[in-house]
């Protein structure tokens, strides 16, 4: 069926796309209703070396030069951003910060991309953190940075590093104030009209096969009482031919 052939139909049968079609909008505020409403909270670590450098001076009596180190960036930074992201987004790691699978509040942490393949990317360490309330959003955030500068030091310190020449962390973004995200909500509405619809119009197109089917019933019905009312019974037609014989037998 074509388009304004489709058209027709559900305005024909209007009685039933309208009851059908408020019930989805029904479902939908239900829906949106009883879809939580989640809050997020963000932040961003950058890695920074000393200002003194990443290694030690061979002679004592002559240091090394003091840099900024937020001009001293280079890979091992992206490597060290990396091998965090990768402690940090264990199982395990969430279960020790408090975090259930399947319960209300989620972290994640990354380099800013979906890409696992470019973890190392740069320096950067985003964490983003989603919970029913506001302050436990925030919370789990502060959470997830406190632990990873933990992780950071412990790495370094694993491998034996000279504490002067630690890697440290800096907050270029500090936990954000938590935001309202609606989106879920809004998905699951658009996902309710859109069953409703469907529901609408299928609702339209059996109402007209039944309707059609019916008719059709009906005029094959009374063509076929047209049809026995029309031809003469048959025993008319037997008594109608024996009875010149009757008439001659009489004579």
């Amino acid at each position: 069926m074509d388009f304004w052939g489709t058209i027709t139909v559900l305005f024909r049968r209007w009685y039933v796309v309208v009851p059908a079609f408020l019930l989805s909008l029904a479902a939908a505020v239900g829906v949106y209703s009883t879809v939580p409403t989640t809050y997020v909270s963000s932040a961003v670590l950058v890695l920074t070396t000393p200002t003194t450098g990443g290694s030690l001076p061979s002679d004592p009596s002559r240091p090394n030069g003091l840099t900024n180190p937020l001009l001293n960036f280079d890979r091992g930074l992206s490597i060290s951003a990396s091998i965090l992201i990768a402690v940090m987004s264990t199982p395990d790691m969430g279960t020790e910060l408090g975090v259930a699978e399947g319960g209300d509040t989620t972290f994640k942490i990354s380099n800013g991309g979906n890409n696992l393949e470019s973890l190392a990317t740069g320096p950067y360490v985003f964490i983003e953190g989603e919970s029913l309330s506001p302050d436990a959003a925030q919370d789990i955030v502060k959470r997830v940075i406190a632990r990873t500068r933990i992780e950071l030091a412990n790495r370094q310190e694993a491998v034996k590093a000279p504490k002067a020449t630690y890697i440290t962390s800096y907050e270029a973004v500090p936990p954000t104030v938590p935001l309202a995200q609606r989106g879920r909500k809004m998905r699951a509405v658009a996902a309710a009209l859109g069953v409703g619809i469907a529901t609408a119009i299928c609702a339209a197109f059996i109402a007209e096969s039944f309707t059609q089917s019916r008719r059709a019933r009906r005029e094959a019905r009374k063509r076929a009482d047209t049809k026995r009312t029309a031809e003469p019974p048959p025993g008319t037609a037997a008594l109608n031919g024996r009875a010149p014989a009757d008439s001659s037998a009489a004579r």
